[in-house]
């Protein structure tokens, strides 16, 4: 069910670069939920937070240089079997994601431009960083602009993962409204945005974000990781402060997210969005987690384009 889900997700997702008439350089989210297991009574509290930081730096007319950094931190329980008790595994895990991103925006002409960006980043429990907690990510974006309100891109994200290599192929769409009250921001499968502006400063809207991404577990030196495949979906209030340069929005949704833990070496090769190209024949050690609801806040500091 989760793989069906996280297909649907491709057909209504958004981008890491986008084509708007704004600039998110910062952006701080944190939510909580609770999880349950498909096969027993057990749950498992989980948090994360989330920091994204972008520095765009023109260089000429046509060149933009790109760079910032991602950090994201998951808590939670990854035990709810008798086999991941007898791994080893503590009661609750920090799942850590540091993440730099190093690229370029390149003008192709009058209506296309193409942004190319290298990922390199660490994903574990950062108790003791080795080669399996780094790797390495890139995603080529190409835009065009059909006007200053619409604009579609189409390109490909590829990264190494504990699991095997991922491969997501990427398609997006820019939409304002002429009044400027309505817009949708989306490149799938990332993340998507689909905001309706009431007031000068007061919206409401609906977010999106999917992931699929690995984490190595090393303490007390287990040979274990873990792979996260998530959706979440949220319906969300912003308010804007200092001439909308701060943004503040709540949101209540559904999280997906399963927390697959499987043995180092245990991988599937190339995936494609959710789809192993090779089959699936490892061995899991915990039970999938089952979806619930989930709270969250974004602190979002924006600047004019």
């Amino acid at each position: 069910m989760k793989k069906q889900l996280l297909l649907l997700a491709f057909l209504i997702s958004a981008s890491i670069i986008n084509a708007q008439d704004y600039l998110d350089v910062m952006k701080a989210s944190y939510h909580s939920t609770t999880l349950g297991n498909t096969e027993n009574d057990s749950e498992t509290d989980v948090s994360n937070a989330n920091i994204e930081v972008y520095f765009p730096l023109p260089l000429t007319s046509d060149i933009t240089m790109i760079t910032g950094f991602t950090y994201e931190n998951t808590r939670l329980g990854l035990i709810n079997t008798t086999e991941a008790v007898d791994a080893g595994f503590m009661d609750r895990s920090n799942l850590v994601m540091t993440r730099l991103n190093l690229g370029v925006k390149l003008e192709h002409g009058k209506k296309w431009s193409g942004t190319y960006v290298a990922l390199p980043k660490f994903a574990s429990d950062f108790n003791n960083l080795g080669n399996n907690d780094f790797q390495m990510g890139g995603l080529a974006l190409l835009e065009k602009r059909y006007s200053s309100k619409y604009s579609l891109k189409f390109g490909t994200y590829i990264s190494s993962e504990n699991f095997g290599t991922t491969l997501t192929p990427l398609i997006g769409l820019w939409y304002k409204s002429k009044n400027k009250k309505f817009y949708i921001n989306a490149t799938l499968p990332i993340r998507a945005d689909a905001n309706y502006s009431l007031t000068d400063h007061f919206s409401l809207g609906a977010n999106l974000i999917t992931s699929i991404k690995s984490y190595n577990l090393s303490e007390f030196d287990s040979n274990f990781y873990v792979q996260e495949e998530s959706i979440r979906f949220s319906a969300f209030a912003a308010y804007g402060f200092l001439n909308d340069a701060l943004i503040v929005r709540g949101r209540v949704g559904l999280d997906t997210t399963d927390y697959g833990v499987y043995a180092e070496g245990d991988t599937v090769g190339l995936q494609v969005l959710t789809f192993q190209v090779g089959g699936d024949d490892r061995t899991r050690l915990n039970n999938e987690f089952s979806a619930a609801p989930f709270v969250g806040i974004d602190l979002i500091f924006r600047t004019g384009l």
